[in-house]
């Protein structure tokens, strides 16, 4: 169950735990964001509460969730909670601002070249059944992760 009612359901193709080496960077992280996110779950004591990270189905690309991913695996998280989609979908679009947009190709593109996009440079959205345009992660679930 989601937040919001998406144009195309079946663009999520499931959700669940995945090794940590079968998913993908494509953006570099601001490290000050990614030292206070691992603080701040830390402060609970080992069990947290964090929304999945969303990942290309067919490359496991990280599409969402770049600093989630980097702090889990620098808490030596080997399981990561996942939502796979159809990353291709028309109903996914890479950014908000037409200036900003890159090909989901060129975004893809970067498991073969290995050279990551700066921090922040995608702003994935996804269409709505009234044909709005929300934030990604609305789509993600939430898993309780014990350290």
């Amino acid at each position: 169950m989601y937040s919001i009612n998406l144009k195309k359901p079946q663009v999520i193709i499931s959700t669940g735990l995945t090794s940590y080496k079968n998913i993908y960077s494509h953006e570099e992280v601001l490290k000050d964001r990614k030292n206070a996110l691992e603080s701040y779950l830390k402060s609970y004591g080992g069990y947290f509460v964090l929304p999945s990270i969303i990942c290309c189905s067919k490359t496991g690309l990280i599409i969402d969730g770049h600093h989630r991913y980097h702090t889990l695996v620098g808490l030596n998280v080997d399981l990561i909670p996942v939502t796979w989609i159809a990353y291709n979908d028309e109903t996914i679009r890479t950014h908000n601002s037409k200036e900003k947009m890159l090909s989901k190709r060129e975004i893809l593109n970067v498991i073969n070249t290995k050279k990551m996009l700066k921090p922040k440079s995608t702003l994935h959205e996804i269409q709505t059944i009234e044909d709005d345009w929300k934030p990604l992660i609305l789509i993600s679930s939430l898993f309780e992760i014990n350290l």
